[in-house]
């Protein structure tokens, strides 16, 4: 009778109330009397046998306590209970008051290191421990309760599986011994860097610890300005004052397909810094587009606009909203709906925009069109190739050819030239294509382009007849394997980057980060021994480290990009479209803003120790001729 007399003594208590546990202590996971409809209103007490063995502590009794009874009344009769399994249960209510007491095991601990135990309305549950919620917020079951311990574990880990959890999870881990907070992911490589500029990076880690390509962009240039900081500490707060960009605008962009349904997207603009005059920078429409992504372009374009003869600040923005696949109306509603917004931020004396990825003179037209409209007046203050208010007709080849006339620069300092080197680009966009171009007339030997199912070998290498062929596939936007039907010794390699294949010269046009660790090796073993940056940040911050190790040479995007970037800044200029230029006065511009832009590179890297010899001159130079640039503008316009 010593159950009997315990249950007396617990009469009053209408429920029982759990507490967190440890590992190895017993936790309810089981629906309470609150769950379930098919639960008597008498609560459940819990009630330990008398003779404990330890092999038994999965076990307890669970019998209903009866109500409180008023003084004078008499008690009623006990229930008769009767023992099954171990268990005391009433007869004829044993599904009905079945409660199942499990244990937290270790081993669930290392399983699911995503779940954690907690008390909530007295009951303790597995929750996620990144959401916080547990099994019914992710999937209620068919009776309307939270379900047995496999039930709820199953719903867990389809919430586990989920794109969402994983990309919290990545970022986000949780301690179950000490509830310690999540610890934040490093989403970049970081690199060993002086006290100061470690300092730096790592307040940007902390303030902006998930735009990885941002972080990246900022690395690399700190760890150039490493002697700038050692030599002036106040470039130090200058540095950290320049890194915060000056604005930054994200905004809806809803548009409405042919088919009528409506869609939305996200639209991006920043404008960096303005210290050395308007902002000017790409516009990018592709789905890959953030905000990490869009400070770090515009990052790199207001260096890259820094190192050139004018002033101009740096911008860059877009959308994640895709072209491709895409009717001529539906980019036109897209581009007008973007302009709605993006309009009041721009101005002749504030941001120019111009193209990049996904945007060409389509999308530039609809775009200045709609400005336009909406502003009222015809201020031409957008850049684009061969659009009728710029004024340039060589708009589209003048990056393209700039990049080869700086590796014709570089090769020369090396005693070389371009005439019969073995070039591999990657890419095939209309840089890419005007790269080829100017390798013909350079009589280098281009034997690769690539798109993003795999690359285009042709080992004779690509002639004018090819390149021809080439560019009417991309006018139609085919795939490069429509190539092999004209020159079927030709080859495409599916699902692979063509940074394999014997060459002296690389041109990486595509995207940034497209040369990871394994491709950088790739690169070296190839014979590859000049690496011209022609896609901002082609290289991953591990990549480059072996690049610099096997003493190749990087020429950076910032610089490289100085034939774009004087012809467009040339645009800009009222008078620029009342001057006939020939192709041959087109061309010796370009190559004498390269010229000059190399130039001031190497004399920047020199200033401050770096030698010509060093592989990594040019990356060193190009970041401190900038920054010293804008260094003194923010200088001598004050703490603003």
């Amino acid at each position: 009778m010593d159950e009997l007399n315990l249950l007396r003594q617990h009469q009053h208590q209408h429920q029982h109330h759990l507490v967190v546990r440890g590992l190895g202590e017993e936790i309810d996971l089981e629906i309470g009397p609150g769950d379930d409809p098919s639960f008597p209103g008498a609560a459940l007490v819990g009630v330990t046998p008398g003779a404990h063995d330890p092999a038994d502590d999965h076990k307890s009794l669970l019998i209903p306590c009866s109500q409180p009874v008023a003084e004078g009344q008499p008690q009623p009769t006990p229930p008769q209970v009767e023992e099954h399994d171990g268990l005391l249960r009433l007869p004829g209510q044993t599904k009905k008051k079945k409660k199942v007491v499990k244990k937290w095991r270790e081993e669930w601990a290392d399983t699911y290191k995503w779940a954690y135990v907690a008390v909530h309305d007295n009951t303790s549950r597995i929750f996620c421990t990144v959401c916080k919620e547990y099994g019914r917020k992710h999937r209620r079951n068919p009776y309307g309760n939270e379900g047995s311990r496999n039930m709820q574990m199953s719903a867990l880990e389809e919430h586990n599986n989920s794109l969402l959890h994983k990309e919290a999870l990545r970022l986000q881990t949780a301690s179950k011994e000490n509830a310690q907070p999540p610890e934040i992911e490093r989403p970049v490589y970081v690199k060993a860097l002086s006290k100061t500029a470690a300092s730096i990076l790592e307040s940007i880690l902390k303030k902006d610890p998930h735009e990885a390509e941002f972080i990246q962009s900022i690395q690399e240039v700190v760890h150039s300005l490493e002697p700038v900081l050692v030599k002036n500490s106040q470039h130090v707060q200058i540095l950290e004052r320049l890194l915060e960009p000056e604005r930054c605008f994200i905004f809806r962009v809803p548009w409405v397909d042919d088919r009528g349904e409506a869609h939305v997207n996200r639209g991006f603009r920043v404008q960096f810094s303005q210290a050395l005059g308007p902002c000017r920078g790409g516009l990018r429409f592709h789905p890959s587009m953030t905000l990490s992504v869009a400070k770090f372009l515009a990052f790199e374009q207001t260096l890259k606009n820094a190192l050139s003869q004018y002033k101009l600040g740096g911008a860059a923005g877009g959308s994640d909203f895709d072209p491709k696949g895409k009717s001529e109306s539906e980019i036109m509603r897209f581009c007008q709906s973007f302009m709605d917004e993006l309009y009041r931020y721009l101005g002749p004396d504030q941001d120019f925009p111009a193209e990049d990825v996904g945007v060409g003179p389509r999308e530039m037209g609809y775009l200045f069109g709609q400005y336009r409209r909406l502003s009222g007046h015809f201020q031409g203050n957008f850049t684009g190739p061969k659009i009728f208010w710029s004024g340039s007709s060589f708009r589209t080849e003048a990056t393209g050819y700039g990049l080869v006339f700086f590796a014709r620069v570089v090769l020369a300092d090396m005693n070389k030239e371009l005439k019969g080197l073995r070039c591999v680009i990657s890419g095939s966009g209309k840089i890419a294509m005007h790269v080829l171009e100017k390798l013909l007339s350079c009589e280098a030997i281009p034997v690769t382009v690539s798109d993003s199912k795999g690359y285009l070998l042709d080992t004779e290498g690509f002639d004018y007849m090819k390149y021809s062929v080439l560019r009417n596939i991309k006018a139609q936007q085919r795939s490069l394997k429509e190539y092999l039907k004209s020159y079927p010794n030709a080859k495409y390699i599916d699902d692979a980057k063509p940074w394999s294949e014997k060459c002296d010269v690389a041109f990486p046009c595509a995207s940034q980060n497209e040369i990871d660790q394994a491709e950088a090796l790739a690169i070296i073993n190839s014979g590859c021994r000049v690496l011209i940056e022609c896609s901002n940040m082609p290289c991953t911050a591990q990549a480059v480290d072996i690049l610099r190790t096997a003493k190749v040479v990087v020429a950076p995007a910032k610089a490289t990009a100085a034939g774009g970037v004087a012809v467009g800044e040339l645009e800009l200029n009222p008078e620029f479209s009342l001057m006939q230029w020939s192709v041959e006065d087109f061309e010796n511009k370009i190559q004498d803003a390269v010229k000059q832009t190399y130039d001031r590179s190497i004399k920047a890297a020199q200033d401050y120790g770096i030698m010509k010899e060093n592989p990594e001159s040019l990356v060193h130079g190009a970041n401190i001729c900038a920054f010293l640039n804008i260094a003194q503008a923010m200088t001598d316009q004050g703490c603003v």
